[in-house]
C-alpha cells in the first residue's frame, strides 16, 4: 500500500485539528505563568507583554492561515515553507530546529511533572534526580509504543485529553476571581520600575521567551495539513485554537497578581498556578492543579511527539534528511523518525541530571529553537506577497492585507530573536552545527552539491556561532 493511500485513511475534521492546536499549546507552560511573569514584571508589564505576544502570534496565525490557502500543495508547513522560500539548507535548519524544540519541550514537561510530584515522592527532587529521570524515561517509551499503534488513535486520545485538562484551569480562573484582592493587585502594578528597578521595556523583554513557549503549537494544524479533510480547515483550526488559548493564558497570569504580592509570586514553587490556588483556597487547590498538570503534560507530550516525528519524516521524504527517516509503518506512523525523536528526548533527560536550573533552561531553550522556523515561515509569506506568487485572480486588497500581516509577523519574530539574547542564540547554533551532518548524508545519498552559495554562508554563520558557544561555555560567558 502506498504512503498516499495510508495518509488518506487518516483524515481529521476541523474539531480534531483545532484540538491538536489547543492540545499543543495548552501544556505545562500555562501552569508556570504566575511565577515566570512575576519574576520579570508587574501588572503593567504583563498586560503589555500579552498585547505584544498576542498581536504578534495572531499575525503568525494569520500567516499560517494565508500560506495554507496560497500554497495548498505544501504540506508540513514549518519545514516546507522555509525550504521553498529560502533554499534547502535553511529549510533543513528550520526542520531540525523545530524538531529539537519539540524534543526540548517534551523534556521540560517531564522535569516539571516529576518536580510537581516531589511532595509525594521526595526522591524526585526538582525533576533532576536519577529517580525522576528513570520514571520519566519509562513514560517516554510508553508513549512511543502508544503512538506506534497509529496516528489516528493517538489523535483521538489527544482530543479527549485536551477537553479534560481545560477544566482545572477554568476552575482556577473562577476561584481566583472570587478571591481577588484589589489592594494586592494595585501594589503589583509597576513591577518596581518606579522605585529604581528594571525599566518597563526590560521587564517586558524578559517575558518574551515564556510567551513563545506557551504558544508553541500554533503551527500544529499546518504541520498536520495533509491530514485535514478540508484544506481550509487548516487555517481555521490555527486561528480558533490561538484565540482560545490567548484568552486563557493572559487571564491566568494577570489575575494571579491579585492574590499574592509580586515578591511572593516570584518565588513560588512550580507549578505556580497550584501555589496561587493554594493561597486562595487551601492545600486542596495545589493538589487539584497538580492533577490537571499531569493530564496536561500527557496530552501535550503526545501532540508534540507527533509533530516532531512528522517534521523529520517530511524532511526525509523531501530528501533533505537521510532516507531511513522516511520509513512509514503499516499503522501510518513515521516509525524511524519517531524513534530518533524518542532517543533524543532520552538524551536530554540524561543532560538534565547535570544541568543547573534544568526546568527554566529547557523552557527557554525550547522557545529559542522555535524562533528560526517561525521567522522563516513569516519571511516566506512576505516573499510570496511581494512577488504575487499564488495571488493570481486574488483581489488586490487581499494581497495588501497579507503583505501587512506578513511584514508585522517578520518584525515580531525579529524582536523575539533580540529578546532571546545572545546566549540562547549561541546554544541553538551549538545544536544546529553538528546536525548538519544529517544534511550532508542526505545530500550524499542524492548525489547533490552540498551547499549553494547562500547555503554555505548560512552554514558559516551557524558554525561560527557554535565555536563561540563552545568558547563561551569554557570561559563561563555562556552557561546552562
Amino acid at each position: 500500500m502506498s504512503t498516499e493511500v495510508k495518509a488518506d485513511a487518516q483524515k481529521m475534521p476541523l474539531i480534531a485539528l483545532t484540538a491538536m492546536v489547543v492540545g499543543s499549546m495548552v501544556g505545562a507552560g500555562v501552569f508556570t505563568l504566575p511565577q515566570r511573569f512575576a519574576s520579570q514584571t508587574g501588572v503593567y508589564g504583563a498586560v503589555i507583554a500579552w498585547a505584544i505576544a498576542g498581536a504578534g502570534m495572531l499575525m503568525l496565525a494569520f500567516v499560517f492561515q494565508s500560506l495554507a490557502v496560497r500554497k495548498p500543495d505544501l504540506d508540513n508547513g514549518v519545514y516546507v515553507y522555509a525550504r521553498t522560500g529560502f533554499g534547502v539548507y535553511p529549510g533543513f535548519l528550520s526542520a531540525f530546529g523545530f524538531w529539537a524544540s519539540a524534543c526540548a519541550g517534551n523534556t521540560f514537561y517531564w522535569v516539571l511533572i516529576t518536580s510537581t510530584l516531589k511532595p509525594l515522592v521526595p526522591a524526585f527532587g526538582d525533576g533532576d534526580t536519577i529517580w525522576a529521570v528513570a520514571v520519566s524515561s519509562v513514560f517516554v517509551w510508553g508513549f512511543y509504543l502508544l503512538i506506534m499503534r497509529g496516528v489516528k488513535e493517538a489523535a483521538g486520545i489527544n482530543t479527549i485529553v485536551t477537553a479534560a485538562k481545560i477544566i482545572p484551569l477554568l476552575l482556577f480562573v473562577v476561584v481566583v476571581i472570587f478571591a481577588f484582592k484589589p489592594d494586592v493587585f494595585i501594589g503589583n502594578l509597576t513591577g518596581g520600575y518606579d522605585i529604581g528597578g528594571e525599566s518597563l521595556f526590560d521587564q517586558v523583554r524578559g517575558t518574551m521567551l515564556v510567551t513563545v513557549f506557551v504558544f508553541l503549537g500554533i503551527e500544529g494544524a499546518s504541520v498536520y495539513s495533509r491530514y485535514a479533510k478540508k484544506r481550509e480547515d487548516v487555517g481555521r483550526a490555527t486561528v480558533l485554537g490561538f484565540l482560545s488559548v490567548l484568552a486563557l493564558f493572559a487571564t491566568v497570569s494577570i489575575i494571579s497578581y491579585g492574590i499574592l504580592p509580586q515578591a511572593e509570586l516570584a518565588t513560588l514553587r512550580q507549578p505556580s498556578v497550584g501555589s496561587v490556588l493554594e493561597a486562595a483556597v487551601g492545600p486542596w487547590g495545589a493538589w487539584f492543579i497538580s492533577a490537571g498538570l499531569i493530564v496536561s503534560v500527557l496530552g501535550a507530550f503526545l501532540a508534540w511527539s507527533l509533530m516532531a516525528a512528522e517534521v523529520l519524516y517530511a524532511a526525509a521524504k523531501d530528501k533533505d534528511m537521510p532516507a531511513f527517516l522516511a520509513n512509514w509503518t503499516p499503522k501510518g506512523v513515521p516509525g524511524n523518525a519517531l524513534l530518533i525523536s524518542t532517543l533524543f528526548i532520552q538524551l536530554l533527560l540524561v543532560v538534565v541530571l547535570f544541568a543547573e536550573g534544568a526546568l527554566d533552561f529547557m523552557l527557554d531553550l525550547t522557545a529559542a529553537l522555535a524562533l528560526m522556523p517561525f521567522a522563516l515561515a513569516a519571511g516566506y509569506a512576505l516573499k510570496i506577497a511581494i512577488t504575487r506568487d499564488g495571488y493570481t485572480g486574488v483581489a488586490p486588497s487581499v494581497r495588501t492585507r497579507d503583505l501587512i500581516v506578513a511584514a508585522l509577523a517578520v518584525v515580531y519574530t525579529l524582536f523575539l530573536i533580540f529578546a532571546a539574547g545572545l546566549q540562547f542564540l549561541l546554544l541553538a547554533c551549538l545544536l544546529l552545527a553538528p546536525a548538519t551532518v544529517l544534511y550532508g548524508l542526505a545530500r550524499r545519498e542524492q548525489k547533490q552539491r552540498l551547499f549553494t552559495a547562500p547555503g554555505l554562508a548560512v552554514f558559516i554563520i551557524v558554525l561560527v556561532g557554535a565555536v563561540v558557544c563552545v568558547v563561551g561555555l569554557v570561559t563561563g560567558f555562556v552557561s546552562i
